[in-house]
């Protein structure tokens, strides 16, 4: 079966017609509002406003840069609802989750401007003299980010950016432009540089394009599909640019007969954002002496989700992001297929229900792609080392879960299976702490963690002779 191209990036060649963006509320198809597309001439001035405006941040002491992204997180924090409730309009988020969001940026921002005094370089013995090596910021950055968590991600690019010194052009989602453009807004309402920070909402086809081939753009990061992905990084490559990636996923959840069966098959670990996160335990396998049970238990946990409008107290798991996304899930799940399935409301909005495949082959388009909605499959494993093939039987390696109270096998598996990203008894994955980024086709280098603000450095190595000039 063919199926649609992911719409887990919001710049996908032909994803949307030219024009001013339209954003819709997922859960009411009621227009949210109208902001006009930037294009590639757009792109030109902000870069070159961007690279004036970054020359005058990096001047700035390492203290006074830190003071004032101190105080963008302060007026963040005071913001937190107004954030959180555009994100639930323009990205059908249940609103817990949206403040999560909205607060992750905020702690993400104190937590950048905390390296900005400690981004310091290395004194290195040598013979004959002293050699140091200073971390400088890149130049301009430029962030494309995806529709499914549009806050956390545009901040996991930008903020550490600019707490490194550099300035950021940001191209939100054509579907979720809105909260990025209100970062912005709170940047300047906290006294960041005019132009440091600027978002462009745009057509991937034509902002996207413009920003990757830019020469003033020193480096892109980037978080999608992997097809666009390899664009992106075949026009880095053009002008031997840096780029970070975050990519596709399919991420395994290994399930011993030994682990805590009820934590271990938490329908939520596929089904939180509906679905549509990169990091989801799409592919629960199970060991071949609990698979019914934890059948059983996955079957009255999914007719307990309740879908629905976002707004409503009761509801526990909201719509997709568009009537594209629905049709690319729909196409993973044929009528009559065998699987284990929640309820959905009919009506205005674009709702899937909560589904578990349970008659796929280990190799089936479902089993191996990602779906980027509220489907998972089912598959049972035999032993430790089955687990681990089934684990990697996918072009992607990213995250994944591994359930056992034996230590010794916890450690074996999660040294084993090749993801970037691996808890043990737990379904999260992302910290802003710790690094984080893919294996294989699910991406190229890290983001966040202690190493954040180096990734969007140059290392300039000098060396000074002790020995004086040749007589």
């Amino acid at each position: 079966m063919s199926h649609p191209q992911p719409a887990g990036t919001p710049d996908a060649p032909g994803s949307a017609d030219l024009g001013d963006l339209t954003v819709l509320n997922p859960a009411t198809e009621e227009v949210v509002a109208v902001v006009p597309a930037a294009d590639a001439a757009a792109v030109d001035r902000a870069v070159t406003r961007a690279t004036a405006a970054q020359t005058r941040w990096a001047a700035l002491a390492p203290a006074d840069r830190a003071r004032l992204l101190r105080r963008y997180a302060d007026t963040v924090d005071t913001h937190v609802e107004e954030l959180a409730a555009l994100e639930v309009r323009e990205a059908g988020h249940l609103p817990g989750n949206a403040r999560w969001e909205a607060g992750n940026a905020r702690d993400l921002l104190l937590y950048a401007a905390g390296g900005v005094e400690r981004l310091t370089g290395r004194q290195i013995p040598v013979p004959g003299g002293w050699d140091v090596t200073f971390q400088e910021p890149l130049g301009v950055v430029g962030v494309i980010a995806p529709w499914n968590f549009p806050m956390p991600i545009a901040a996991w690019g930008a903020f550490p950016a600019l707490a490194a010194g550099n300035a950021v052009v940001l191209k939100p989602a054509e579907t979720t432009p809105l909260t990025a453009l209100r970062l912005a807004e709170l940047a300047l309402d906290a006294g960041l540089p005019e132009h440091l920070f600027q978002v462009l909402p745009g057509h991937g086809r034509v902002a996207g394009r413009a920003l990757v081939d830019h020469p003033g753009v020193a480096k892109i990061v980037f978080t999608g599909s992997t097809r666009t992905g390899r664009e992106v990084m075949e026009r880095c490559a053009r002008q031997i640019k840096r780029v970070t990636l975050e990519l596709g996923g399919k991420s395994p959840n290994i399930v011993f007969a030994d682990a805590d069966l009820k934590a271990a098959a938490d329908p939520f670990s596929f089904l939180d954002n509906s679905g549509q996160d990169c990091c989801a335990r799409t592919r629960v396998l199970v060991q071949e002496s609990v698979y019914d049970e934890v059948a059983d238990h996955l079957a009255r946990e999914l007719a307990a989700v309740v879908v629905g409008d976002p707004t409503d107290p009761a509801t526990t798991m909201g719509p997709l992001i568009s009537r594209q996304q629905v049709e690319r899930v729909r196409s993973f799940v044929p009528d009559g297929a065998p699987a284990l399935r929640g309820g959905a409301p009919d009506g205005p909005g674009f709702w899937f229900p909560p589904t578990v495949l349970t008659g796929e082959r280990p190799d089936s388009a479902a089993a191996r792609e990602e779906i980027f909605g509220p489907v998972a499959v089912l598959l049972p494993f035999t032993d430790e080392q089955d687990a681990i093939r089934l684990a990697d039987d996918t072009p992607y390696g990213l995250s994944g879960s591994v359930w056992t109270r034996d230590l010794g096998r916890a450690l074996r598996v999660t040294q084993a299976v090749r993801a970037g990203n691996l808890s043990v008894n737990s379904h999260s994955s992302v910290r802003y702490w710790t690094p984080f980024g893919g294996y294989r086709q699910s991406g190229v280098g890290r983001e966040l963690g202690p190493d954040a603000l180096a990734a969007f450095t140059e290392t300039k190595n000098v060396f000074i002779s002790t020995e004086g000039p040749a007589q």
